[in-house]
């Protein structure tokens, strides 16, 4: 091949991600405008994100700061959330901890995704003995609920954040695998992959160049619902005292400490709780979206 020819073919190439990567944002914009809930899904999540990065300069107080003087007092003008057992700020430790919620469940789903994703391709587009292989080792770990396997490894490994991150994207690796699986087995059928195979595409080649962008939507959707339950997990986690070792402020490590003074000081459980619901609720909404971006029913309807 030819200076020219080479040039001409990354051209085309480039030209062929542009025109998909715009394609994929306008169906979302429209998707996302038919489903006006998902904008507020959209919008709360970046909220929250926002709350979390610009932490140090938005909590009131230093979240790890005690004063006995200060022990659960309740909400009010000093302290917008109350304070719980140690004098500690609780509007500054929600701050603080979405930072930990959400740096974990982003590294486990972002890990999960790309994992999950490749075992997928890899199982549906070679098909035959890979493919019983691969699939029952992931039906195999499906077999144990997402909280169960976390709690396995945490406990095998020890709290920590990357322990966290690894025991969350085992659990949610198979889901993925799954997701990825079954479209691909349904693209590598048809015309244009037939058409790659007769001009001597490489197998790689075809998976992530023409099957991936193909599948990426479904996935994506996967990623945001997961991302949702991969915060619940690590709040569970944190919850039965296998999440980040205290005193870092972890949401399910607030609701842990704020259970035992339930009856006396019910905000100490009641805010990280509310916090956990508005981001789940957020990344439904968002999932919601971006599922009927990628639905062929709904899109014959708009």
């Amino acid at each position: 091949m030819t200076m020219p020819d080479v040039t001409s073919a990354a051209l085309s190439r480039t030209n062929y991600l542009k025109i998909t990567l715009a394609s994929v944002f306008n169906g979302l914009f429209k998707a996302f405008n038919t489903n006006k809930t998902s904008w507020i899904g959209l919008g709360v999540f970046v909220v929250v994100c926002l709350l979390a990065i610009f932490a140090p300069l938005i909590a009131p107080y230093d979240p790890l700061d005690q004063s006995i003087l200060y022990r659960l007092k309740a909400p009010s003008a000093a302290h917008w959330f109350g304070t719980d057992y140690y004098g500690r700020d609780t509007l500054s430790r929600i701050l603080w901890g979405a930072r930990i919620s959400l740096t974990i469940g982003l590294l486990s789903i972002s890990a999960a995704l790309v994992i999950g994703t490749l075992i997928g391709l890899i199982a549906g587009y070679f098909g035959g003995r890979t493919d019983i292989i691969i699939m029952q080792i992931m039906d195999v770990l499906l077999a144990f609920p997402s909280l169960i396997l976390g709690l396995i490894v945490v406990a095998m490994l020890g709290p920590s954040v990357g322990n966290l991150v690894v025991a969350i994207a085992l659990t949610a690796i198979p889901p993925f695998a799954r997701i990825a699986r079954a479209p691909t087995i349904a693209v590598k059928n048809r015309e244009f992959i037939e058409a790659g195979h007769a001009l001597g595409y490489s197998h790689w080649r075809l998976m992530f160049g023409h099957i991936l962008p193909n599948i990426a939507p479904e996935v994506l959707v996967m990623g945001s619902l997961w991302l949702a339950t991969a915060i619940r997990v690590e709040a569970s986690l944190a919850f039965i005292g296998l999440g980040v070792n205290p005193p870092t402020p972890t949401w399910g490590g607030m609701i842990r400490e704020g259970f035992e003074n339930i009856l006396d000081s019910f905000w100490l459980a009641l805010f990280p709780s509310l916090a956990i619901l508005i981001v789940v609720f957020s990344l439904n909404l968002l999932g919601d979206g971006l599922r009927d971006a990628i639905d062929p029913r709904l899109k014959g309807e708009q």
